[in-house]
């Protein structure tokens, strides 16, 4: 007959077997998950960074048509992440607007040589013709689905907080955020470039002309956050990407 100690014994060997093993087992489980964890994340990294070749080569093609913009798109979109950051905006950290800032002409290809390259004033007509740009954008890329809210800012890259932009003639905060945002990064680039028909401004000349839209072309809330950025600051970025 058993001894009553050794049958404890026996029970306490077995579930701490039991336990062995069902440790190991959920120890194999953990394993797995990281193992598949790891797999996606891996294909994740790949997609994003196939997207954002994908997203850099159409800015490229818009801007390759036009020596005066280089990088353009590509500074607009440093500063607009910049000015999101100062304004504590969660949009500062999606890529998807991040890729509309890149895109945000990509309805250009649609304008002629003529009308995009003339020096002198357009014409009513010719206006007309440029100005249908962000629809033609949002058209091209309407079907994108990764894009989503980047294609907001191709379409509503000319609002103007005042409600006198194009194309919808949208004002204030039914101007979606990211194009807000944008507007401010865009007259600044726009400002300290130079074009055939003027120089470049200073950085401290293109905030004072931004200040002067604050209310009209531009969200104030924006163009105050814009004005917590030195502008050391927004010319080393210019210096960073050239």
């Amino acid at each position: 007959m058993a001894h009553p100690v050794d049958d404890v014994r026996a029970q306490l060997d077995f579930h701490q077997r039991a336990a062995a093993a069902r440790e190991a087992q959920l120890e194999r489980y953990a394993a797995d998950l990281r193992e598949v964890f790891q797999a996606e994340r891996r294909q994740a990294d790949e997609l994003r960074r196939s997207y954002r070749a994908t997203v850099r080569a159409l800015a490229n093609a818009v801007e390759a048509r036009d020596a005066y913009t280089g990088k353009h798109a590509e500074r607009v979109a440093a500063y607009g992440v910049r000015i999101a950051q100062a304004a504590s905006l969660d949009i500062a950290d999606s890529a998807e607007i991040d890729f509309g800032f890149l895109l945000h002409d990509v309805g250009k290809l649609a304008v002629p040589d003529s009308i995009l390259f003339k020096a002198a004033g357009l014409t009513d007509r010719e206006f007309a013709i440029m100005s249908r740009h962000p629809m033609i954008g949002w058209e091209i890329l309407g079907d994108i689905e990764f894009l989503g809210e980047a294609k907001l800012v191709v379409r509503h890259h000319h609002e103007r907080f005042d409600g006198t932009g194009y194309p919808d003639g949208l004002a204030g905060d039914d101007i979606p955020l990211a194009a807000r945002v944008f507007a401010v990064a865009d007259a600044l680039d726009a400002l300290t470039t130079d074009r055939p028909y003027r120089p470049a401004a200073s950085f401290a000349a293109a905030r004072e002309e931004i200040q002067r839209g604050s209310g009209t072309q531009f969200d104030p809330a924006i163009v105050v956050a814009y004005d917590t950025i030195g502008d050391a600051e927004l010319q080393a970025i210019r210096e960073r990407i050239g």
